[in-house]
C-alpha cells in the first residue's frame, strides 16, 4: 500500500494534546523526552497541561506540535503502521522531515523552536493579520491579493483546499482585500486567532535570521519522498530541504498541489499524525476519493492500525 503520512500545523494544538500516546506509548513517550531535553523546557508538560494562553503563543505552539506530530509518528511505527511519503502543513514539514529521516528528533526539535521564536520576534516587528476565505475560487483570491497590494502587503498564505484559502498580510491590506472578496460572492470571511502574518513577506526578517540556523544544522538527503511546501514537489538534497525551509517561512503553504500531486502518484491512503483532523478534513475536499485515519491518541491509532495492519 502506498501510504502517505501528514503532519498538521499551527490552529491544530489543544491543551491536553498527546498526553494520551505518552501515558500508552513508550515510542511516543520517548519522543517527548527528546524534545524536552533539546529545547531546554518541558513541552510535553505545555502540551498536557497548557495554560491555553501559554500554548497559543507562536513560540510555544510550534515545539509543542512537533512534539505530538513525531510521537503520534513514533506510536505508529511502534504499532506497524510506516509511510510511504510524507508531507507537513507550514510548521508540520518538520515532523515531515523526521519521518523522513532527513533531520533527527532533537534537531527538529530545535529548529522548529527557532523557527516559533524568530517568527515571534518578525510579528512584533511587522504586525499583520490572517483571515480564512471560504467559498471562493483561488484564482481569484489570488488576483484580488495581487490587485490589492497597491494598499499594502498581502497574499494567498495557505491554499488550503478548493474554497478555503488564507490570506496574510498587513491589518489594512487584508481588510481590504476582504472587503473586496465579499463582493465577489465569498460566503464567509473569517479573522484567524493568530500572532502575525505568518507565510507572506511580512516574515521575511524571520526567513533571513533563520538561513544560517537552516545551514548549519544536520539536514541529510531524506530516505521517503516529501512534498515541500512552497514547491509542491518533491525535494531530493540537504540544500534543496535548507532553500525551501527558509523559502517557507515568508511563502505560501500549497497544500492543494501537494495533495494532488501525491494522489496523481498514487498516494490515495492518508494519516494524519497529530492533533485534530484539519487535514483529513482538506483532504477530502481536495480528493474526495481518499481514504484518511487521523491519529491523535490511541483510539485513532487503533482504527488506523485494525484498518492498515489487522490485527489487535
Amino acid at each position: 500500500m502506498k501510504l502517505a503520512f501528514v503532519f498538521p500545523g499551527q490552529g491544530a494544538q489543544a491543551v491536553g494534546m498527546g498526553r494520551d500516546l505518552y501515558d500508552n506509548s513508550p515510542a511516543a513517550r520517548a519522543v517527548f523526552d527528546a524534545v524536552d531535553s533539546a529545547t531546554g523546557f518541558s513541552v510535553s508538560a505545555l502540551c498536557f497541561d497548557g495554560p491555553d494562553e501559554k500554548l497559543k503563543e507562536t513560540k510555544n505552539t510550534q515545539p509543542a506540535l512537533y512534539a505530538v506530530s513525531v510521537a503520534a509518528l513514533a506510536a505508529c511505527k511502534e504499532s506497524g503502521i510506516v509511510p510511504s511519503a510524507v508531507a507537513g502543513h507550514s510548521v508540520g514539514e518538520y515532523a515531515a522531515l523526521q519521518a523522513a529521516g532527513a533531520i533527527g528528533i532533537a534537531t527538529g526539535a530545535k529548529l522548529v523552536a527557532a523557527r516559533g521564536e524568530a517568527m515571534a520576534i518578525a510579528a512584533t516587528q511587522n504586525p499583520g493579520a490572517m483571515a480564512v476565505v471560504l467559498g471562493l475560487d483561488t484564482g481569484a483570491i489570488i488576483e484580488a491579493c495581487r490587485e490589492t497590494n497597491l494598499i499594502g502587503v498581502v497574499v494567498a498564505a495557505n491554499l488550503n483546499a478548493p474554497g478555503q484559502v488564507v490570506i496574510s498580510g498587513e491589518d489594512r491590506a487584508v481588510n481590504a482585500v476582504s472587503e473586496r472578496l465579499k463582493t465577489q460572492g465569498a460566503k464567509r470571511i473569517l479573522p484567524l486567532a493568530v500572532s502575525g502574518a505568518f507565510h507572506s513577506p511580512l516574515m521575511e526578517w524571520a526567513a533571513v535570521e533563520l538561513r544560517d540556523v537552516f545551514a548549519n544544522a544536520e539536514i541529510s538527503a531524506p530516505d521517503l519522498p516529501i512534498i515541500a511546501n512552497v514547491t509542491a514537489d518533491y525535494e531530493t538534497t540537504a540544500d534543496e530541504i535548507r532553500a525551501n525551509l527558509s523559502a517557507q517561512v515568508a511563502g505560501p503553504v500549497r497544500w492543494i498541489e501537494t495533495i494532488e500531486r501525491l494522489t496523481a502518484d498514487d498516494y490515495t491512503t492518508f494519516v494524519e499524525c497529530g492533533p485534530g483532523t484539519v487535514l483529513a478534513g482538506l483532504i477530502k475536499r481536495i480528493a474526495p476519493g481518499a481514504v484518511t485515519y487521523s491519529v491523535g491518541d490511541m483510539a485513532g491509532l487503533a482504527k488506523a492500525k485494525e484498518a492498515l495492519v489487522g490485527g489487535s
